[in-house]
């Protein structure tokens, strides 16, 4: 199946008031470094948006995915907590307030953990489909998957143009045999965009994995990402497993050692298990026209790519498709790492690869909580038909992002720190916020974002 007008559009979380360092991740080195540190949210915020209107001004589509209802106080209603929802806060405060940080997590900023994605020529059915992740390895984002759901629905429903064009489905079921991560294990490979691609998707552990071997948790199972591939009718998946050693690394996720576009995929050294990678390679070669790039190890370190987040930048086509001048968008840390940014200048120059550009994004914030700029944004390939059925209160020009930009600067806080989260004054802050953001997106077209408004 070729759709020869597709594109990819960024849907980028948009960071939400409760951003905060709660430390909650296990294998996340730079969430335990700044755990209980006070965070910016409002900081945080804008530069999300900057880094979407980078995109935007380089000619990409550039969307978002809303921030979560925070506090999800159903969570804590199922722990036994019960009255008015001030009440329910200040009895979480007293009895068990490592439990308020899990509850008030903003993680859905990281759009690259809400979902799985399909597109349409890659699936039997010719509809682009969602798979959102169950993340169950930690209690603060195990409890996202449902609110992702409803989120996507929103974001991609049919209602809001004629035809069916997506198909979102729920979660896998969320036990420990399927633990899946969504689209920061899993990328898509393809010659063009339009054309029918390969899902190669990354595991950390299967039936076989010794956890002794382990030193953090291997969050995705090759059960679950079968499991994804099924749900969707994926027509061609290839399967890979991660190294233990980079897990061990702090590589809780692919997109910490490894980066994939169009026909090319950059990885570190150390990212795949030796055999596995080359069997994989070999499938993926059999299927569209390959190229690897990878990162010596005595050229950038395993320890200054899990530092500066080399991979986890944007590895992006020209805005016009074009897979043979491609664009990093990295974060700013690169620049500041000598062997990263000696890395990239040396790439840049070498036209035996597609990677022309690199751009550079501050997104500290984040990247104190352990996420880049890949982290920040779930990859969608649309048809201009399929873009037309996009909610369009999603889709960013520079007037919203202006308009977004307002809304935080009057409801975000210029400071956070995790002891604020027992005030129930910030609880009405925060919801205030929500409330005047469906305001400003259009209350009819976000119907049922937010439980808490009916």
């Amino acid at each position: 199946m070729t759709n020869t007008t597709a594109r990819e559009v960024n849907f980028d979380g948009l960071i939400g008031p409760t951003h905060h360092y709660g430390g909650l991740a296990s294998g996340n080195l730079a969430s335990s470094r700044n755990a209980m540190r006070s965070s910016n949210p409002r900081e945080a915020a804008l530069q999300g948006l900057e880094k979407m209107r980078t995109l935007l001004r380089l000619g990409y589509t550039q969307g978002f995915l809303p921030p979560q209802q925070r506090p999800d106080l159903t969570v804590l209603q199922q722990l036994g907590f019960r009255g008015p929802d001030e009440h329910i806060i200040n009895s979480t405060a007293a009895q068990a307030p490592e439990l308020l940080s899990m509850v008030y997590s903003a993680s859905s900023m990281w759009a690259a953990n809400a979902a799985t994605v399909t597109p349409s020529s890659d699936s039997h059915d010719g509809k682009v489909h969602f798979t959102p992740a169950n993340l169950l390895t930690t209690a603060h984002r195990a409890i996202e998957h449902p609110h992702t759901e409803r989120i996507l629905r929103t974001v991609f429903s049919a209602s809001h143009h004629p035809g069916d064009h997506f198909s979102v489905h729920s979660a896998v079921p969320s036990i420990q045999r399927f633990g899946d991560e969504g689209a920061a294990n899993h990328t898509r490979l393809c010659h063009a965009y339009g054309e029918a691609g390969v899902g190669l998707f990354v595991y950390g552990r299967n039936e076989q994995t010794d956890p002794a071997n382990l030193t953090f948790p291997a969050r995705q199972t090759l059960a679950a990402s079968a499991a994804v591939a099924r749900q969707h009718g994926t027509r061609a998946a290839v399967y890979l497993q991660q190294a233990s050693r980079a897990i061990n690394a702090g590589a809780f996720h692919n997109d910490v050692v490894a980066v994939g576009n169009g026909p090319l995929l950059m990885y570190h050294q150390h990212a795949y298990e030796t055999a596995a990678a080359e069997q994989a390679f070999k499938a993926l070669r059999e299927q569209l026209p390959l190229q690897t790039l990878c990162v010596a190890d005595a050229d950038v370190s395993l320890d200054d790519a899990i530092k500066s987040y080399l991979f986890n930048s944007q590895l992006l086509a020209s805005p016009d498709g074009d897979m043979n001048r491609m664009r990093l968008i990295a974060p700013s840390e690169c620049e500041e790492n000598t062997a990263v940014r000696r890395w990239l200048e040396q790439i840049t120059q070498d036209h035996n690869q597609p990677i022309r550009d690199v751009s550079f994004v501050d997104v500290r914030q984040s990247m104190s909580n352990g996420g880049g700029p890949a982290c920040l944004r779930l990859r969608v390939v649309l048809t201009d038909e399929q873009l037309a059925a996009v909610n369009p209160a999603f889709l960013l020009d520079e007037t919203k992002i202006n308009q977004l930009q307002d809304w935080v600067k009057c409801h975000y806080r210029d400071q956070l720190s995790p002891a604020d989260l027992a005030d129930p004054l910030f609880y009405r802050e925060v919801m205030t916020a929500l409330e005047d953001l469906v305001r400003l997106l259009g209350p009819q077209q976000v119907n049922g974002l937010y439980p808490f408004m009916g």
